[in-house]
């Protein structure tokens, strides 16, 4: 396991935890689940040859993963219904980020 590995999965199931916790204090069971559902995104994978490629950075390659989905992911976070949905899919997209320059 590498260091890389290490800290991309880091964000993606123990950062969400802390976040659930620190900000979401009363729900942050719920909240976690939610944060740590997010990375379905990653289907989108499926769409490219080779699905897993360690060294490809997932931003703007894969559609759910492009400038214009993490702008909707922004909008999302405006309303309160839709809020730890878009935050939770901003949390993917910083883990996967991660990939991108390391």
């Amino acid at each position: 396991m590498d260091l890389k590995f290490i800290i991309h999965y880091s964000f993606h199931f123990i950062i969400p935890g802390v976040v659930a916790y620190a900000f979401f204090n009363k729900q942050w069971k719920k909240v976690y689940l939610i944060f740590v559902t997010a990375i379905i995104i990653d289907i989108d994978h499926l769409l490219a040859t080779p699905i897993f490629d360690p060294t490809r950075c997932s931003i703007n390659f894969h559609p759910l993963h492009t400038y214009y989905a993490i702008a909707l992911y922004i909008i999302l976070t405006i309303w309160k219904k839709t809020r730890v949905f878009g935050i939770a899919l901003l949390l993917h997209i910083l883990a996967d980020s991660i990939d991108c320059f390391l």
